[in-house]
């Protein structure tokens, strides 16, 4: 894929995983497109709020960019929509990636240091806290539907 997509590793998370194979109806992979959903959802309400996983605000517009921008139909990476659009989940039995094809995708998570382009990064993918929880919850409410 081009552009730019998030990973996340859980120590512990293999082992668990083969435990809880071992249920009666067990699902892993409609687990991992469920948790897929969860960080796509989250990835897309980050173009509404202007904050980072990690619960940074981004890095407003520089003073001359903010004055061609139409306030009433522009924020911070939505021009058309296209980024905020292209925001998809992929998942397998073994991971779930959430990311853009677009090409520019990286250039807004990463920022344009590299090649001087002076945008900042303002990182919409990852997983905030509020995410964590989310995912735990979503573990916890399948395995309780599987142990009933």
């Amino acid at each position: 894929m081009a552009g730019v997509a998030a990973t996340l590793t859980s120590s512990g998370l293999t082992e668990a995983i083969a435990k809880v194979r071992r249920l009666e109806g067990f699902r892993l992979a409609e687990l991992a497109d469920d948790a897929g959903a969860v960080l796509e959802s989250s990835t897309r309400r980050r173009f509404d709020t202007a904050v980072a996983p990690d619960g940074d605000r981004w890095a407003p517009w520089s003073e001359s960019y903010d004055e061609t921008r139409d306030h009433d139909v522009h924020s911070l990476l939505v021009d058309e929509g296209d980024l905020r659009d292209s925001i998809a989940s992929y998942a397998s039995e073994s991971e779930v990636q959430v990311g853009s094809n677009l090409i520019y995708a990286a250039h807004h998570q990463i920022g344009g240091d590299e090649i001087d382009s002076g945008i900042p990064a303002r990182p919409y993918l990852g997983v905030s806290d509020e995410d964590e929880l989310d995912l735990y919850n979503l573990v916890t409410v399948t395995l309780e539907d599987l142990l009933q």
